[in-house]
């Protein structure tokens, strides 16, 4: 998880990074932990969802489906965590050219695959940099993360109705704040209001978390039409990165 190559200066800056990117992205697992409990799942359920699910996005979706649907409703759960999931095999594609992981230590990888470990290892310039961005980032999201939805779901029983404290929007905010970044091109914010045209259309109509399955379904289908295998296939530039994307936010 470290890299001796790197100069000390270097190698605190990297870390500096990472678990100040941990800790900030920890935090906000309270409100998890207290929609959780909300939605029905005791505070172990809660705790073994986010210790094993563990990717943010799909896990608010998951109890906000449930929440909203009950026991019901969970097909359409798991259906749609499973498709929020999948953009983090996307990241393990390009995170392979710089890890260079065999045997356990690939599980490992994979489990600490998430929007922050990603974002942080490919922001470096060295290889060996990014490794230690990612390792790093990833344990420490995993620690405060899970750390924060223990608080939040021993809290959750004491707090009653996560409405009186404006938690029933978490889920949302916590969509809005992964989403806005990315929104810095028309084809981004065309296919956003597309899916968001769709997904309002649709909630009178079907069960809870059809919608978003829905949304989701016509946002990959417009994403495989414009950006789908065209020609030769990316190659690395040497130092990671993909020649022809541009890098995560």
């Amino acid at each position: 998880m470290s890299d001796s190559t790197l100069a000390p200066e270097r190698r605190r800056d990297v870390l500096r990074q990472s678990w100040s990117v941990g800790i900030a992205t920890g935090a906000y697992g309270i409100s998890f932990g207290a929609l959780a409990v909300a939605a029905g799942l005791n505070v172990w359920q809660t705790q073994a969802l986010s210790a094993l699910m563990f990717t943010g996005g799909s896990q608010f979706a998951f109890v906000g489906i449930i929440a909203a649907g009950g026991l019901a409703a969970a097909p359409a759960a798991i259906a749609t965590a499973g498709l929020l999931g999948l953009r983090n095999g996307l990241y393990a594609i390009q995170n392979a050219l710089f890890l260079g992981v065999r045997g356990l230590r690939r599980i490992g990888a994979a489990h600490l695959t998430i929007d922050e470990s990603t974002a942080v290892g490919i922001a470096q310039e060295e290889p060996a940099a990014q490794r230690l961005g990612f390792w790093h980032t990833g344990i420490a999201v995993f620690i405060f993360w899970n750390l924060a939805t223990l608080v939040g779901a021993l809290l959750g029983n004491a707090l009653g109705d996560p409405r009186t404290w404006g938690l029933d929007a978490a889920a949302a905010g916590a969509f809005c704040a992964l989403l806005w970044p990315r929104l810095r091109g028309g084809d981004a914010i065309a296919t956003a209001v597309l899916a968001a045209f769709i997904a309002c259309v649709a909630s009178p109509l079907v069960p809870a978390g059809v919608p978003v399955i829905l949304a989701a379904a016509a946002a990959l289908i417009v994403g495989v039409g414009r950006h789908g295998p065209k020609g030769d296939p990316p190659t690395s530039d040497g130092h990671g990165h993909l020649v022809g994307e541009d890098p995560l936010p």
